[in-house]
C-alpha cells in the first residue's frame, strides 16, 4: 500500500471510529428522549446536494425505529394545496418519546417555491409572517425544535450533482429542481439569506453547517445536535462541535455563507 493510500485508509478508519463513538452518544440521548417522553423535531434545510440525506442517515442509523421517523414529503396533492400551509406538516409532528427529522420542511416555501415561482408573493409573505409564531407555538407546547441549514460552495454542488447523474446508485435523486439549482444559484442565495435573517429566533435558532466536507459535516452535526439535547449520560467531552463547521447563524457571520 502506498503512503497516500495508507493515509486515506487511516483517515477513513478515524472517521469510522469517531462516528461510532458519536452514534453511541446519540443512542444514549435517544434512550433519554424515550424514557422521559420528550418530543424532538429536527429540521434539515440546505442547497441541493448539500448532504442532508447522508447526515440524516448517520443520525438515525442505530436509533430505535419505533420512536424515530424521517419525514420527506413529496409534491403537495391538489387537496393539500387548498389546506392551511402548515396543515400537511402537522400530522408528522412528534408525539411523546418520538424523535422526528424533517428532510426539508415548511421552509420549502421560503426556498424552492420562492425561487421557482411555485408560490405567489402573497403566499410567500403570509408564510414569512406566520412561521416564527408557529414555531414558538410548537416550542411552547413542549416540542424541542432544532433547525440546521447545510451550505456548500457552487463548485462542490456542481461536482455532486454531476456525480448523481453518472452514478447508477444515486440517479434516483436527480430531479428537474436539481437541473435548475446551478442556474438559479444567486436567487437561492438571496432567498436563503432572507429566510435565515427573518426566521432566526431565540425559540428555534438556525444552525449553519459548512458542508463541503461531507464527513466533517456529519460528525459535527451529530456533536452539535446530541449536545443540545439534555441527557446526563451522553459524554459531554465528545459533543463539542468544530465552530468552523457548525455554528449559530448571525448576520455578522454572513460572509461564511456561499454566495
Amino acid at each position: 500500500m502506498t503512503q497516500d493510500k495508507s493515509g486515506k485508509a487511516a483517515l477513513k478508519k478515524d472517521y469510522a471510529k469517531e462516528l461510532r463513538q458519536l452514534q453511541i452518544a446519540l443512542v444514549n440521548v435517544h434512550r433519554h428522549i424515550i424514557k422521559h417522553g420528550h418530543r424532538v423535531l429536527v429540521i434539515f434545510e440546505g442547497r441541493d446536494a448539500s448532504g442532508k440525506d447522508g447526515t440524516i442517515k448517520r443520525i438515525v442509523e442505530h436509533l430505535s425505529p419505533r420512536e424515530t421517523r424521517v419525514v420527506a414529503l413529496s409534491k403537495p396533492s391538489e387537496r393539500e394545496q387548498r389546506q392551511w400551509y402548515f396543515q400537511r406538516y402537522s400530522p408528522h409532528l412528534p408525539a411523546a418519546g418520538e424523535f422526528v427529522l424533517f428532510n426539508r420542511s415548511w421552509y420549502n416555501r421560503a426556498g424552492v417555491e420562492r425561487v421557482m415561482g411555485y408560490c405567489t408573493e402573497a403566499e410567500y409573505d403570509s408564510f414569512m409572517r406566520a412561521v416564527v409564531p408557529f414555531e414558538r407555538m410548537l416550542v411552547d407546547a413542549g416540542i424541542q425544535l432544532y433547525k440546521y441549514y447545510l451550505d456548500i460552495s457552487r463548485p462542490e454542488q456542481e461536482r455532486r450533482l454531476e456525480a448523481r447523474r453518472t452514478d447508477p446508485l444515486t440517479q434516483w435523486k436527480v430531479s428537474p429542481i436539481d437541473e435548475e439549482a446551478l442556474h438559479h444559484w444567486h436567487k437561492y442565495s438571496v432567498a436563503r439569506d432572507a429566510m435565515l435573517k427573518q426566521t432566526h429566533h431565540k425559540a428555534a435558532p438556525w444552525i449553519i453547517v459548512k458542508a463541503d466536507n461531507k464527513k466533517q459535516a456529519r460528525l459535527n452535526v451529530i456533536r452539535d445536535l446530541a449536545g443540545r439535547i439534555e441527557c446526563p449520560d451522553k459524554g459531554e467531552h465528545l459533543l463539542i462541535p468544530d465552530a468552523g463547521v457548525v455554528f449559530p447563524y448571525s448576520a455578522s457571520r454572513r460572509k461564511w455563507l456561499a454566495d
